[in-house]
């Protein structure tokens, strides 16, 4: 029986063509620039090809190069002021309430970003808990010790639980725990994921019904 709804942050709750995620990466890439002493091209390419053996640019920086300031990385990266391109969306907000689950964030972001995101969202009250990064002793999506950690603290099992996120390894690692995983395919960019795909949140209710996490309708693309 499905219990749980677990969701990640960015470009999952809105279209990434906003733009703030792509602020963040270029953010991030100066960071590495700047750190490693390279041209801003080579450290993006670089951090792009290296840091996909971890969870996050961060974690290949502390474990590769000896980095030790996590704070700093953080308010570098996620300034104040950086979701000023997003809008309230009620719309999103209609179509999560109408899923009847208890409803938590797990981000790979800090917990002052995902506050900024959800509260310039209009979703205040939607989820009752976020994990963010530093929770997730700045070790999290994809590594199953994070995901049962996260479902240990919500009193669920993996099982009893359908995740959503926009990048398919973090996903994989869900499914690997045993748990039920959903990428978000914005625009259809992803058709060979061997996993449950939606286009919009919207397609997300109809999955889950009667406690079961029933994928397989009519009009959904797998």
């Amino acid at each position: 029986m499905i219990k749980r709804l677990l969701l990640d942050l960015d470009s999952t709750l809105y279209h990434p063509s906003v733009g703030m995620e792509a602020d963040i990466i270029a953010r991030m890439n100066a960071v590495v620039a700047r750190l490693l002493g390279l041209p801003l091209d080579e450290a993006a390419e670089l951090r792009r090809v290296s840091a996909k053996a971890y969870g996050t640019t961060l974690e290949w920086l502390m474990t590769e190069h000896g980095f030790d300031d996590p704070d700093g990385y953080y308010a570098e990266v996620h300034p104040e002021g950086e979701e000023y391109m997003l809008r309230p969306d009620p719309a999103l907000r209609a179509t999560l309430e109408a899923i009847e689950l208890p409803k938590a964030i797990f981000t790979n972001a800090p917990a002052e970003h995902a506050e900024r995101v959800i509260r310039r969202l209009g979703l205040e009250g939607v989820f009752d808990r976020v994990f963010d990064i530093r929770w997730s002793g700045n070790r999290g999506k994809p590594h199953a010790e994070a995901f049962r950690r996260v479902c240990a603290e919500l009193g669920v099992d993996p099982r009893e639980t359908v995740f959503v996120d926009d990048i398919p390894r973090y996903v994989a690692g869900f499914i690997a725990c045993g748990g039920h995983g959903v990428l978000i395919d914005h625009d259809d960019r992803r058709p060979d994921a061997d996993m449950v795909r939606v286009r919009s949140l919207a397609e997300l209710g109809p999955l889950i019904r009667d406690g079961a996490f029933a994928w397989r309708q009519a009009g959904m693309f797998d």
